[in-house]
C-alpha cells in the first residue's frame, strides 16, 4: 500500500466509507435486478472501487466527470446522493434524470458530472470538448474522463489525446484496465498493451498506477491534476485493476478463468485498504464497523427512496426530448 504523508485517521474513513458505499450499492443492486426491480443492463463496479474514490477524491468542486455505463461508482464517489442515484436505477421520476436515463446515463449537472455513456469511448471526445471550454474560459478546472481499455481500440480515442496533446487542453484521460473489456481478453485485440504508451505517442505525460490501491489512484491523480493545473496540458493515467462480477448481469462469462478471479480477489482493494489501515493503526475495527454500519443503512434509505418514488406519467412520455420553441 502507498504511504502518504497527509493521510490521517478522517481521510482514512472518509476513502474506506466511500469503497464501502459502492460495494454495498452495488450488491444490492444487483439482489434487485434479479428481483426485476432494476431493468435493462446492468454493469456493476465491485472490484474497481479504488479508482473512481481515488479520482474524485483529489478533484475539486469546478472540475467536471465524465465516464463510462460502468458509472455508479464515479457518481457516488463524486457525491450523487444515492438516493436519488437509486431511483434512476429504478426508472422512478424521483431519480437524478427522472428515471430516463437508467444505469448507462447517469447525469447530474449540478456536480459536473456529464455521464454516464452507453457508447464506448463516447465519454472521450465529450471531455476533450469540456477540456476546450475550460481553456476558453481561462479557468482551472478539469476535465476527468474515466473509461475502460476497451474503448482504446475506438477511433475517438485516438482522435480526443490527439487534439488534447495538441491544444494542451486540461483533460484528465483516466484508463481503468480491466483486462477484458466486454470479454476479450487484450492481449486478443491490442498488439501494444501498455495502453499508457499509446497516449505517449501523443506526447502526453502518462504513468501506469496500481489500480487496486486507492492510496496510489489518489496520490498519482493529485500529481497530474498539479502539472495539468500548472499549464502542462493533458495527463493520462492507466490504473491497473479487475473487475469481479461479469461484465452485465447478461454475461456467462465464459472467457476468463475461475481461478484468475479468485487471485484478483485477494487483492480486493477494500480489504486491502482495510487491513493496512488496522495494522498501521490509522483505523481501529470500531471504525471499520462505524463504516459498514453506515454505508448499509445509507443503501437501506436509498432503496426505500426509490421504492416510495413514481413512475413519470405516460402524457410526459416526449416531454424534455425536444427544446421549446424559442420566441422570435
Amino acid at each position: 500500500m502507498t504511504a502518504k504523508p497527509h493521510l490521517n485517521r478522517d481521510h482514512a474513513r472518509h476513502l474506506l466509507g466511500q469503497m464501502l458505499r459502492i460495494r454495498l450499492f452495488e450488491e444490492k443492486c444487483a439482489e434487485l435486478y434479479t428481483q426485476q426491480k432494476i431493468r435493462g443492463f446492468l454493469h456493476l463496479y465491485i472490484g474497481e472501487e479504488a479508482n473512481a474514490v481515488g479520482v474524485a477524491g483529489a478533484l475539486s468542486a469546478d472540475d467536471s466527470i465524465v465516464a463510462t455505463y460502468r458509472e455508479h461508482g464515479h457518481a457516488l464517489a463524486r457525491g450523487i446522493p444515492m438516493g436519488p442515484l437509486m431511483a434512476e436505477m429504478y426508472g422512478k421520476s424521483n431519480g437524478t434524470s427522472r428515471g430516463r436515463g437508467g444505469s448507462m446515463h447517469i447525469f447530474d449537472r449540478s456536480a459536473r458530472f456529464y455521464g454516464g455513456n452507453a457508447i464506448v469511448g463516447g465519454g472521450l471526445p465529450l471531455a476533450v470538448g469540456l477540456g476546450l471550454a475550460e481553456k476558453m474560459r481561462k479557468g482551472r478546472g478539469v476535465a476527468a474522463c474515466l473509461f475502460g481499455e476497451g474503448a482504446v481500440a475506438e477511433g475517438e480515442f485516438h482522435e480526443s489525446l490527439n487534439l488534447a496533446g495538441l491544444w494542451k487542453l486540461p483533460v484528465l484521460f483516466v484508463c481503468e484496465n480491466n483486462l477484458y473489456a466486454m470479454g476479450s481478453a487484450i492481449e486478443r485485440t491490442e498488439s501494444e498493451t501498455d495502453i499508457h504508451r499509446k497516449a505517449e505517442s501523443y506526447r502526453i505525460d502518462s504513468h501506469r498506477v496500481d489500480g487496486m490501491d486507492v492510496v496510489a489512484v489518489e496520490a498519482a491523480t493529485r500529481k497530474a491534476l498539479e502539472r495539468i493545473r500548472a499549464g502542462a496540458g493533458p495527463q493520462f493515467l492507466e490504473c491497473m485493476t479487475y473487475r469481479f462480477r461479469a461484465h452485465s448481469m447478461f454475461d456467462a462469462q465464459l472467457y476468463r478463468d475461475k481461478a484468475e478471479v479468485e487471485r484478483w480477489k485477494e487483492r480486493d482493494p477494500i480489504k486491502r485498504f482495510g487491513e493496512w489501515a488496522l495494522a498501521s493503526g490509522l483505523l481501529h475495527d470500531e471504525d471499520v464497523m462505524a463504516l459498514e454500519k453506515k454505508a448499509a443503512a445509507e443503501v437501506d434509505a436509498a432503496v426505500a427512496f426509490a421504492e416510495e418514488g413514481t413512475w413519470e406519467p405516460v402524457a410526459d412520455l416526449c416531454r424534455y426530448t425536444l427544446m421549446d420553441a424559442v420566441p422570435t
